[in-house]
C-alpha cells in the first residue's frame, strides 16, 4: 500500500494512523536491508538539528542517515545559536525553514516542537521532549517486529517497567495502542502516565483492538510478555535530590533475571532506549552502588543487560535505520510504495 507522507511533521505518535506508522517501519526495514546498495533519496537536501538536550543516538542517527541519503546537516546547540534565548521558536522556524528542508528538535518542552511545526514551511521532527519520544518508538517497534514470534505487531505483547510518567512511558503506551499490541505499564501508581495520556491510549485502543494494562502488580504485568522494556529512573534535567525517592519507589521494579523469568517465556527479550545504568562503569552507577547497594545495576541488572535476552544493541542500531527512513519518507520525492519498490 502506498502512503504519501511527504511534507509531514513527526512531533507525536498520535498524529499518525497505524497504517502510516507501519509504512514508516516498512521504509526503514527496506533501507536497512539494502545495506550499502541503498539509493540516495535526499540529494541536495539540508536539515537543521536543534539540540537543547545532549544526545548520542538521536544526533548520530540523523547525521549518519542524512549522509547515507546525500543530505547535509547543520548542528545547533544552545551555545551555538540564538534559539530559545535571543530568538523564539516561532521566529526560528520562520527563518530556518527558508534555508533548510527539514528541522529536528530535541529538548524539554513539547510546546516548543509544536510551535516549530506550526510556523515552519518544512517538516519538523521531534527527537525527544519531556512528553513524547516518537523517533525512539520507530526503532522500538521495528526491533520488536524483527524479534517477535509474529511479524504482525497486533500479536506482540510487551511490558514497560519503571518511571512511566516520562516520554518513554507515554510513547510506548500510546504507540502500542495505535498499533493494536498488548501493552502493559508496570509501575507504582504515582509514576503512571497522566490521565490525559491514558485517555489518548484508550481511544486509540478502541479503534485498533489493543489490550492495555496499567498496574502496580509486577507479576501480573510481565506474565506472558514477549518483550520487557525499561528506562533510567532519573531523567535528564531532574535534580539529583530525587534519587532517594525514585530508588525507594522503583527498587522492586528493577529488571532482573527473576523478573525475566516471571514472563514465563524462554523467548522473552529485554529492551532499553539507552543509556543504561547497568553497572559501576559510570559515575551514576558508582553512586547508586555505594549509596543504595545496587552494584549490579540500577534499573536493570548487568546479567540481563549483557545477557542473551538483551537486544538493546539491535534497538540502538535501529535508531539509524528508522530515522533515515523517516527523513526519506517525509523529505524525499517518492511516496512510501515507490520507496519500497525502488
Amino acid at each position: 500500500m502506498s502512503i504519501d507522507l511527504r511534507g509531514r511533521d513527526f512531533v507525536k505518535e498520535i498524529d499518525f494512523t497505524a497504517d502510516e506508522l507501519i509504512a514508516l517501519l516498512d521504509v526503514a526495514a527496506t533501507i536497512k536491508a539494502s545495506g550499502r546498495q541503498r539509493q540516495r533519496h535526499l540529494e541536495r537536501r539540508c536539515i537543521a538539528l536543534i539540540f537543547e538536550k545532549t544526545s548520542t543516538r538521536t544526533r548520530c542517527a540523523f547525521e549518519v542517515g542524512a549522509h547515507h541519503q546525500g543530505a547535509d546537516v547543520t548542528y545547533l546547540d544552545p551555545t551555538g545559536s540564538q534559539f530559545g534565548h535571543k530568538e523564539s521558536a516561532a521566529d526560528s522556524a520562520r527563518l530556518l525553514s527558508r534555508m533548510f528542508d527539514g528541522i529536528q528538535f530535541r529538548g524539554r518542552s513539547q510546546e516548543t516542537v509544536e510551535t516549530l511545526a506550526e510556523h515552519s514551511r518544512v517538516p519538523v521532527f521531534n527527537g525527544l521532549t519531556d512528553d513524547w519520544h516518537p523517533t525512539q518508538m520507530l526503532a522500538d517497534f521495528l526491533t520488536m517486529r524483527e524479534h517477535a514470534t509474529s511479524a504482525d505487531l497486533r500479536q506482540v505483547s510487551f511490558a514497560y517497567l519503571g518511571d512511566a510518567r516520562n516520554n518513554m512511558g507515554n510513547s510506548l503506551l500510546v504507540t502500542g495502542a495505535i498499533l493494536g499490541t498488548d501493552v502493559r505499564i508496570v509501575a507504582p501508581r504515582a509514576l503512571w502516565p497522566g490521565e490525559e495520556v491514558q485517555a489518548l491510549a484508550r481511544a486509540a485502543a478502541e479503534k485498533s483492538g489493543a489490550q492495555l494494562l496499567i498496574t502496580e502488580d509486577l507479576e501480573a504485568g510481565v506474565n506472558g510478555a514477549e518483550f520487557v522494556h525499561t528506562d533510567v529512573w532519573v531523567s535528564m534535567g531532574e535534580p539529583t535530590e530525587v534519587w532517594d525517592e525514585r530508588v525507594t519507589a522503583l527498587r522492586d521494579y528493577r529488571v532482573t533475571d527473576r523478573v525475566m523469568a516471571m514472563t514465563g517465556r524462554q523467548d522473552a527479550k529485554f529492551m532499553h532506549c539507552l543509556p543504561a545504568y547497568h553497572d559501576r562503569s559510570t559515575p551514576t552507577g558508582r553512586h547508586a552502588a555505594d549509596a543504595y547497594g545496587l552494584a549490579d545495576g540500577i534499573e536493570v541488572s548487568t546479567s540481563v543487560f549483557a545477557g542473551p535476552r538483551s537486544i538493546v544493541w539491535d534497538q540502538g542500531e535501529n535508531r539509524l535505520h528508522t530515522i533515515e527512513g523517516l527523513m526519506v519518507a517525509t523529505l524525499g520525492d517518492l511516496e512510501t510504495g515507490a520507496i519500497l519498490r525502488s
